[in-house]
């Protein structure tokens, strides 16, 4: 017979997963149909105005949603400046001169603004600027769920402790996904979100320096870029293919042992998510049609719905 602490972590267990489902189901792609009819078309022409600036915006848009969604859920937290009397999420080890794109949030939360005041939440336009960017850049559409609200708070700590690290082993990498409920499948797929976009030299220098299951050639270019002391800015594109197409390629380049990160490459080094990676090198539209399932799933991550939270005017700071 199972035990009164069993029964009550059970229950416990249950209520945390029925209350997150509540929420979730909250979320609707018709959000704002009535409310603010404007805002998906002013975020879109905002979205392709900076790809089309500058290619690379469109991997920092997309990164800003999964470094928002992964620190207390997707709640626009990540957006928020320090100030004086609080400490946001920007100055976390993953973030510091890292995180790019808050200027476009800027602009597209003004213009938002001006059309619907105090009705779209930052949340909101995190996700549907991650979705935009993607098909500028080439890849798969998907029907963003809205009717999230912006947060109060930040977590420096938990943007220091959750966000996975580029040196991550793989059961690392399943955990940290696991711990904000998404599956080692969903991990996979939107590691596939580095087929675009660029890593700095702190991110991969352990790998081209220690790493042995990485292509000799990529080591000698890479090292050219990266030197074992300084640089810790320069770049390097995570799919040196093509670095700003969002395609298969980021998997093609793991079967060669070219993953730019250490991280990247233990999705395909002997290990249980080998056939995935396998898979979407081969089947494009596979990938196409999973990575869409995983970003949906990825942006449920604990919303803050109805009364909680509020509607930021301004992304960077509390009302």
């Amino acid at each position: 017979m199972a035990s009164f602490s069993t029964l009550s972590c059970s229950l416990a267990l249950f209520l945390f997963f029925s209350l997150n489902i509540m929420a979730s189901a909250q979320l609707s792609s018709t959000f704002y149909d009535t409310s603010c009819p404007q805002a998906l078309p002013t975020i879109k022409k905002a979205v392709i105005a900076a790809v089309a600036k500058e290619r690379r915006m469109g991997a920092s848009l997309l990164r800003l949603h999964f470094h928002d969604c992964f620190v207390q859920g997707c709640d626009g937290s990540v957006l928020l400046d320090d100030t004086a009397s609080f400490t946001g999420e920007k100055t976390a080890k993953p973030n510091a001169n890292s995180l790019r794109g808050f200027d476009v949030v800027d602009t597209i939360k003004s213009q938002i603004e001006s059309v619907c005041k105090q009705t779209v939440s930052c949340a909101d336009i995190l996700a549907v600027a991650a979705r935009d960017s993607v098909v500028a850049l080439g890849g798969p559409t998907w029907a963003v769920l809205l009717g999230r609200r912006d947060s109060t708070t930040a977590s420096l700590s938990e943007a220091n402790s959750d966000l996975p690290s580029p040196n991550s082993d793989l059961s690392g990498l399943i955990s940290a996904f696991a711990k904000k409920g998404l599956s080692t499948s969903d991990m996979v797929a939107l590691s596939g979100a580095h087929t675009i976009g660029q890593a700095r030299c702190v991110s991969f220098r352990d790998r081209i320096y220690n790493d042995t299951n990485i292509d000799p050639t990529c080591v000698t270019v890479l090292k050219a870029k990266c030197p074992q002391s300084g640089g810790d800015d320069n770049l390097a594109p995570l799919d040196a293919v093509t670095p700003t197409i969002f395609d298969n390629f980021y998997y093609k380049n793991l079967l060669n042992k070219k993953g730019l990160l250490h991280s990247d490459q233990q999705l395909f080094n002997g290990g249980s998510t080998d056939s995935q990676v396998s898979s979407y090198a081969t089947n494009f539209a596979k990938f196409f049609s999973d990575f869409p399932s995983a970003m949906i799933n990825m942006g449920n991550i604990s919303p803050l719905t109805g009364t909680d939270g509020e509607i930021r005017t301004n992304c960077r700071k509390i009302n």
